[in-house]
């Protein structure tokens, strides 16, 4: 590695498996002084870091820890999948849907642009989906929904503070391997009656033919954390094999 991101403080949400925890695996290579925190503090074991729990729905949690840590660096990870239409979904699901992949980047940007500012500047990134306002997927509308939300949030963000040297952009992968997906496919194999089907069915909306590493991902975070994109800001950066391009 390359000492990147050697001097920045980084907090990363949703850190304990995944891209999360692909991310917080980089950002330490790369010299990031990081905070890595997840709801479940036991996921974050082994991590070479300052580790922490915290629930990004708890506004007095995400205001001390980052209060605390002054990052100048924010990866926003933590997200929830809801599978259905908009007939499967209820005022709970959505509610629910908005609160942790929206409304949790609302109290963590507003904690966090304070010391950004003081600082002189900052990066946020923004976990979207391409399942957004980019393109539509089956049974994901609360999900799609609320990240076409995150990317006018990060477009906003951008654009207000621009001038004082902070940047906001938004990463839109396509389907990337995680525990998380793991359920997901089986959950679906359940239905299908096959996992070997279900697993069929998300690698074949892929065209490259397979889905993405969190590693994949992982770099993009990184990129976007440094200096080498201090051109970059206000932008849904698109990493889903050609999915959204077909």
């Amino acid at each position: 590695m390359t000492d990147r991101l050697k001097g920045k403080r980084a907090l990363i949400t949703a850190a304990g498996q995944g891209i999360g925890r692909a991310t917080a695996e980089m950002f330490i290579a790369e010299g990031a002084e990081l905070v890595a925190t997840d709801l479940n503090a036991d996921l974050l074991d082994g991590l070479d870091c300052e580790t922490a729990a915290l629930d990004v729905r708890n506004d007095a949690q995400v205001r001390e820890i980052i209060d605390r840590v002054r990052p100048t660096v924010l990866f926003n990870c933590a997200g929830f999948v809801h599978h259905g239409t908009a007939l499967d979904a209820s005022d709970d699901d959505w509610a629910f849907g908005f609160d942790l992949n929206v409304h949790a980047m609302f109290r963590t940007i507003r904690a966090a642009l304070p010391h950004m500012l003081a600082a002189g500047g900052g990066s946020i990134i923004n976990m979207s989906s391409a399942c957004s306002s980019v393109i539509g997927a089956p049974n994901r509308f609360v999900y799609g929904t609320t990240k076409a939300a995150v990317i006018g949030l990060t477009k906003s963000v951008a654009v207000d503070y621009i001038k004082q040297g902070i940047r906001c952009n938004a990463i839109c992968p396509g389907t990337v391997e995680s525990p998380s997906w793991h359920d997901r496919v089986k959950a679906l194999g359940e239905e299908m009656g096959s996992y070997d089907k279900a697993l069929e069915a998300f690698v074949s909306r892929q065209p490259m033919g397979r889905v993405a590493t969190a590693k994949e991902i992982a770099a993009l975070v990184t990129y976007l954390a440094s200096d080498e994109s201090a051109f970059t800001t206000g932008h849904p950066h698109i990493i889903d094999g050609g999915w959204s391009g077909q």
